[in-house]
């Protein structure tokens, strides 16, 4: 089990060099492919009434005249360490982990990032749990009482919640669950759990709700039909001619062999979530990474995107990562 860990561990350092090699050449290669050029970079930072001595001065501090590959290397670098810019007449730190400064606001992207992270985290935790369990759960009891009318009933709510999107569905539910009948909090509304935690979740409990219909909608079907594949299993008969309860036989031995699929799906959305709910965050005006990478792409502003991007596909690399473990231990003949 240790060498497995470490194993995928060093995949996934590589996989996540990789992907930092790639997002890096998008954003500072592809614009020089498009006619940019250095100074037009610099430009961003210092403003177009800048005297041409000071963009200059700015495009050679930040070091947009090396080559990509000496770019990269100093960027890398100052992820771990940090670095300082000389930009124009001042000089500005950049902390550890360095991303770069913002094109709009000057100043260091990572604290920006960890500044909107809490709300993303708070999204995505408490609807990740949401669903989780009521679309497994509906999908356990639909695939036991196959035909029924709860089966119906639920395979049919859950194709709508597959088929409405989040805009959708979660104007709807502030419209009238938030404004008309003000049952849940207005949209805007964020208390950090450190200050009130039942504030805190009552602020998300109308965004959990609308992201959990969405996603257990297909955790309820993909569980259904596990349920229904697994338990047609010669195990299955084997555990229920050993005498064991129904409870044990569905809990412990079915739906721990449909558990496979399930993890894959969740690591994916987890991660993906983790990385900014975009539309969430916009439908419910959560100021998080979502929004936050929004503001970035409308402005334009290439270091955000950068650090924004990169922590995405961070938390989906390392998503992905506890999936792999969390397999080892549902199914052992993935450790051999």
């Amino acid at each position: 089990m240790v060498t497995y860990i470490l194993r995928r561990l060093v995949a996934a350092a590589i996989l996540l060099l990789i992907v930092s090699m790639v997002v890096f050449a998008i954003f500072y290669l592809f614009p020089r492919w498009a006619g940019a050029t250095p100074e037009t970079l610099a430009t961003r930072y210092v403003g177009r009434s800048a005297t041409a001595q000071t963009v200059k001065a700015t495009a050679q501090a930040l070091g947009f005249y090396d080559p990509v590959w000496l770019q990269y290397w100093h960027w890398l670098k100052a992820v771990f360490v940090g670095q300082d810019y000389n930009m124009g007449a001042e000089i500005e730190h950049c902390p550890a982990p360095c991303l770069g400064f913002s094109f709009q606001s000057k100043t260091p992207v990572w604290p920006d990032i960890v500044d909107r992270a809490p709300v993303t985290f708070s999204l995505a935790a408490g609807a990740s749990i949401l669903w989780l369990f009521a679309g497994v759960a509906t999908g356990v009891v639909s695939a036991l009482r196959r035909g029924s009318f709860f089966d119906r009933a639920a395979m049919s709510a859950a194709l709508g919640g597959v088929s409405l999107p989040i805009f959708f569905t979660g104007l709807i539910g502030l419209a009238f669950f938030s404004y008309q009948i003000p049952i849940f909090a207005a949209g805007g509304s964020y208390t950090p759990i450190t200050q009130n935690p039942l504030s805190w979740a009552y602020d998300l409990l109308l965004p959990w709700i609308t992201l959990a219909f969405l996603f257990s909608a297909q955790y309820a079907r993909l569980t259904r039909a596990g349920m229904l594949e697994t338990m047609n299993e010669d195990y299955i008969r084997t555990a229920r001619a050993k005498g064991l309860s129904e409870r044990t036989v569905v809990l412990r031995h079915g739906l721990r062999g449909a558990l496979t699929p399930i993890l894959t799906i969740f690591g994916l959305d987890l991660g993906l979530l983790l990385g900014g709910a975009v539309l969430t965050e916009k439908t419910f005006s959560l100021n998080g990474l979502g929004k936050y990478t929004v503001d970035a792409i409308d402005n334009q502003d290439l270091p955000r995107i950068l650090g924004v991007t990169l922590v995405a596909a961070f938390f989906i690399v390392m998503s992905n990562l506890v999936v792999d473990l969390l397999y080892a231990v549902v199914d052992p003949r993935v450790r051999r």
